[in-house]
């Protein structure tokens, strides 16, 4: 049994998350942690939202509530979502957590003491119209590298590039609008990203072989361009405080960490709310400061990669203390919409609390999955989505669950029926299973989704194919104990189903467990070897035919969602 620490990035506070941050992280890594329980292993899931800087300062503005109230609210409206989702959080935390704010201090008093900050003079966008100066999101513009013109002062959400304030074209305030800007003198904290480049290149050097292309090449590329010094304090009330222990003069003027230097601190500072709640039997340290057996795999969307490649490792390489760094980085392309970027700041898109209101969670489960943006960009669309569903849950799993059920108590009862003994079909066929999970495991051990959600819908379509062939319903006219050998043979592959699809679908896995009552069903995964005799589920087990799995998506259905959502990112 082996430890794995698992975090995907934290969703931004404001607003419920489109099914592009869905699959881009927190999903990805549900699986995955699930996957990982299943086998046996210690597994710690850690998410919080990410509550800091300009935009959850302008949210709560809109709203007309105050910034913590905002955060609140909107913390538990985006926790609600992912419980509807079943995202298996062993802890869902706040970065605006006390654990967060303490760490995060504790982290930059570090670096000054290693010569790693630097107070420096700078010269900032003051806005007269609304008597302040105004941090990098409090920036709009035109971005000098592509031209896209709703830019902000920190990072072009168009070509991801990192940007300051100053490099926007015709900026303008956030706040008021107002395009009467002054460039003004203020003194800001620096992380000396510079001194650091060679050991964060060194460390990269370590593990980039083992990462996907996607991470690899985008902290490789950022490297190549050299890292450069970078303001980790902004001009903001709500944040994590300066420490007026160190830097009196600035926590007098009430700055704050800047949120990208104390977010991903929040991976910790979430494990250590964890962990407080529970102190005599769990211990964040464990998992985060000389962790050496722990596994620590992360999540993210790509234009997340250079924070968690280069920018946080950097940040804990200069503490000189030995806290956990990623190992495996899993790093994804976007979901589009009609080949249209999703976007919270657009409302352009099918919002995550919306795609639960249409239909169950384990229908997006799947088809996120089985189409995640690995190796490119991947398109959403509504024809394609109930295409996947009815084809591949509803026509390939809940059809065989279904039909087999049915057929057996409409001919042998509320029983598992004993039947003949296994045959060269059945042994045929378990060579069969044994070879797909392999191979389904395989794929999950090494974070292939879309090649995994395949190898699973081959284990199902094998049952499909079997079932044709043995024929019951023709079977049973001349052969009563092999069609019952059949059915039994088939109500081991649901339960096999139940087990092994448990990741991707767990609500309806369950549904097909219970289908069978086991009093000793107690198995967490089924190895190749034991899924090759197709024996759990013995001759004389109860069962009971669950309600319909996957109701089909009808043209109807079709025909309203692309009303109410659009057939296109334009409509």
């Amino acid at each position: 049994m082996a430890r794995h620490l698992v975090t995907s990035a934290l969703p931004y506070i404001n607003g419920i998350k489109h099914l592009g941050n869905m699959v881009g992280s927190m999903l990805p890594a549900d699986v995955y942690s699930r996957y990982l329980r299943q086998r046996g292993h210690d597994v710690l899931y850690i998410c919080a939202t990410d509550e800091h800087g300009t935009p959850a300062e302008l949210a709560a503005k809109e709203a007309g509530l105050s910034v913590a109230e905002f955060c609140a609210q909107a913390h538990d409206a985006q926790k609600a979502v992912y419980d509807g989702f079943e995202l298996s959080f062993d802890y869902f935390g706040r970065s605006s957590s006390a654990q967060n704010r303490e760490i995060t201090q504790h982290f930059a008093r570090k670096l000054q003491e290693n010569g790693f900050i630097e107070e420096r003079a700078i010269r900032q966008v003051y806005s007269p119209v609304d008597g302040r100066f105004l941090p990098d999101r409090y920036v709009e513009g035109t971005c000098p590298h592509c031209g896209y013109d709703k830019a902000r002062g920190d990072q072009c959400e168009n070509c991801t590039r990192v940007l300051d304030p100053t490099d926007l074209i015709e900026p303008r305030s956030a706040i008021s609008g107002s395009t009467e800007l002054e460039v003004r003198e203020t003194k800001h904290l620096f992380l000396l990203q510079s001194k650091l480049q060679h050991e964060v290149e060194a460390w990269v050097a370590r593990h980039e072989e083992e990462w996907p292309q996607l991470a690899s090449s985008i902290a490789r590329k950022w490297l190549t361009e050299g890292l450069h010094d970078r303001a980790i304090t902004r001009d903001l009330d709500w944040g994590v405080p300066v420490p007026a222990d160190t830097w009196p003069e600035l926590a007098a003027e009430g700055k704050v960490f800047y949120v990208w230097f104390d977010a991903p601190i929040e991976y910790i500072g979430s494990t250590k709310e964890w962990s407080d709640l529970d102190p005599a039997n769990r211990d964040y340290k464990s998992w985060w400061y000389e962790a050496e057996d722990v596994r620590y795999t992360q999540f993210m969307a790509k234009d997340n990669v250079p924070f968690h490649t280069v920018m946080f490792p950097a940040t804990e390489l200069a503490t000189r203390e030995p806290w956990k760094k990623v190992d495996y980085v899993k790093a994804f392309n976007w979901l589009t919409y009609y080949g249209g970027k999703f976007s919270t700041s657009q409302k352009r898109g099918v919002f995550t609390d919306q795609a639960l209101e249409i239909l169950p969670a384990d229908y997006w489960r799947y088809f996120l999955i089985a189409n995640a943006p690995e190796s490119d960009d991947s398109s959403f669309t509504w024809e394609h989505f109930t295409a996947t569903v009815n084809k591949d849950l509803g026509g390939t799993l809940g059809n065989f669950v279904n039909r087999v059920l049915t057929f057996s108590r409409k001919k042998f009862g509320d029983e598992v029926p004993a039947g003949s003994p296994a045959g060269e079909a059945e042994a045929k066929l378990g060579e069969q299973i044994a070879a797909l999970l392999a191979e389904y495991e395989g794929h999950m051990e090494s974070l292939q989704y879309r090649k995994a959600a395949a190898a699973l819908r081959a284990l199902w379509s094998a049952g499909n194919a079997y079932l044709d062939e043995k024929a019951p319903w023709l079977e049973v006219k001349t052969d009563l104990e092999g069609a019952a050998l059949t059915l039994r043979t088939a109500m081991n592959l649901i339960h096999l189903y139940s087990v092994v699809s448990e990741p991707f679908i767990p609500a309806s896995a369950r549904a097909m467990r219970s289908s069978f009552e086991l009093a000793d069903d107690t198995a967490t995964w089924v190895s190749p070897e034991q899924a090759r005799s197709l024996d759990a589920v013995p001759a004389g087990t109860p069962f009971t035919v669950p309600p319909v799995l996957f109701a089909r998506v009808t043209e109807e259905d079709l025909e309203s969602y692309r009303e109410r959502f659009g057939g296109s990112p334009e409509a």
